[in-house]
């Protein structure tokens, strides 16, 4: 019988004395049944040292590469005895969308000793709340996902607190608005970068004041994800502070995230502000970023158009009842219109 070729995989993994071959790594993409079976009967000799280095360079390499998959492999490590290898399994499963993952995460919420991997599964469940929103789930997953959270923002840790009110972001439940306003009342940075990134996810603009607001803070990350969230709530009132910010912001990334929530804003001077900002830019990556930030202005712009030329279909079927009925002495009370739903809920 011949030997399986990821049997080399398996030695050098072994092999503490030698740094583990990076062309190995993409062979953990789409492992095979026999190959991943040899190599967790030989897992627990594997030095945890080079576990975690492993787990870590995977990451990096789906980072880069958007056409592997390492969701067999980090399945198999969500129960693993150490604690920092169920978190790295749980990152490679980031954007994993299979369902049967919940029950995993909300057991480890529940009850992982280890309070990294309880953040991380409250981290990682954010995916799936942001699908059920767009009804790209089952409701009683999203339901079940939710509650996970809810319960997991009662943690005895506050990182886990932290990351389930960040994943709740997305979230239209009831409950979840006092979390974030609780979270962002705190006088504490990481309690309020916590509320501002659920905030950036909420799609509610009650909290346009608490951003607007932060994005001017000297706290360098408490700026980042005020800037971060004014753009992705589409805020108009943050336009002309974030014209203001892109002269004075002395942080690469920071002043990054100001291009890119120009660009999802829109509005007057946007597009002269980012053309002129290329014009005095030399470094070529940044001129590349400023550009792509002018492709998304356009998007941003097309869908400006769009909503001014949108057609109501209710107020249309009125107008053209009314004109028809108009010399008609008996006329039906036209069927209210009903209020535009306000909130959370992306359809």
């Amino acid at each position: 019988m011949s030997e399986n070729p990821f049997q080399s995989v398996i030695e050098a993994l072994l092999d503490s004395s030698k740094p583990f071959p990076k062309k190995y790594l993409n062979l953990f993409s789409d492992i095979d049944f026999l190959s991943l079976k040899l190599l967790l009967a030989d897992w627990p000799r594997i030095s945890l040292t080079r576990k975690r280095t492993l787990l870590s360079e995977l990451n990096q390499v789906l980072d880069e590469d958007t056409t592997v998959s390492f969701d067999d492999f980090a399945r198999a490590l969500l129960t693993d005895p150490d604690g920092s290898v169920r978190v790295g399994a749980m990152r490679l499963l980031a954007e994993c969308e299979d369902v049967k993952l919940i029950p995993v995460y909300e057991k480890i919420l529940a009850s992982d000793p280890d309070p990294e991997a309880r953040a991380e599964a409250a981290k990682t469940l954010n995916l799936f709340i942001d699908l059920g929103e767009l009804d790209e789930l089952p409701e009683a997953a999203l339901h079940e996902a939710e509650n996970a959270l809810l319960a997991a923002a009662r943690d005895d840790n506050a990182d886990v607190r932290r990351r389930a009110v960040e994943s709740l972001g997305y979230s239209s439940r009831e409950e979840v608005p006092a979390l974030i306003e609780a979270a962002i009342q705190r006088q504490d940075p990481d309690w309020q970068v916590s509320a501002l990134i659920a905030i950036g996810r909420s799609s509610d603009e009650r909290w346009s004041e608490h951003v607007v607001r932060m994005m001017l803070s000297d706290d360098r990350n408490l700026r980042l994800q005020a800037t971060r969230a004014a753009g992705e709530l589409m805020l108009p009132d943050a336009r002309l502070p974030l014209m203001r910010q892109l002269e004075e912001e002395d942080d690469p990334e920071v002043f990054s995230a100001i291009i890119w929530s120009l660009s999802q804003i829109g509005g007057e001077d946007v597009r002269v502000y980012l053309t002129n900002l290329i014009d005095q830019t030399e470094d070529e990556e940044a001129v590349e970023f400023i550009e792509d930030a002018l492709a998304n202005l356009a998007f941003t712009e097309d869908l400006e158009r769009f909503d001014i030329f949108a057609l109501d279909p209710d107020e249309d079927l009125l107008e053209l009842g009314g004109a028809l009925d108009e010399d008609d002495e008996e006329k039906e009370s036209p069927a209210p219109k009903k209020p535009a739903k306000g909130g959370k809920k992306k359809k």
